[in-house]
């Protein structure tokens, strides 16, 4: 099984960006989907966005065309830079497979007004 630790995160201001990262244990490149969740006080974990194996993505309405999610099979990382930050942005952020197996520690995103 393969561990995920997540890097990035951070405090920002409104309209700022971050660029996250999750550094995988082994090779990622048979995994067919990775994604990228987050979890807000007293919210559900959300999916945020997912790539596939062959680079497909999608993402969550609320972060289209702010947030953009790659794979980098090779130094088996993914990442999610993000851009316009809003302050419902802030929550603890995951990566995990697509569908999600064991949760790593994740990283904080605050983002203030």
């Amino acid at each position: 099984q393969v561990q995920l630790v997540e890097s990035g995160g951070g405090l920002v201001q409104a309209g700022g960006s971050l660029r996250l990262s999750c550094a995988a244990s082994r090779f990622i490149g048979t995994i067919n989907a990775m994604g990228w969740y987050r979890q807000a006080p007293g919210k559900q974990r959300e999916l945020v966005a997912a790539i596939s194996r062959g680079g497909s993505t999608n993402y969550a309405d609320s972060v289209k065309g702010r947030f953009t999610i790659s794979r980098d099979n090779a130094k088996n990382t993914v990442y999610l830079p993000m851009s316009s930050l809003k302050p419902a942005d802030t929550a603890v952020y995951y990566c995990n497979t697509h569908p999600p197996t064991t949760w790593g520690q994740g990283t904080q995103v605050t983002v203030s007004a």
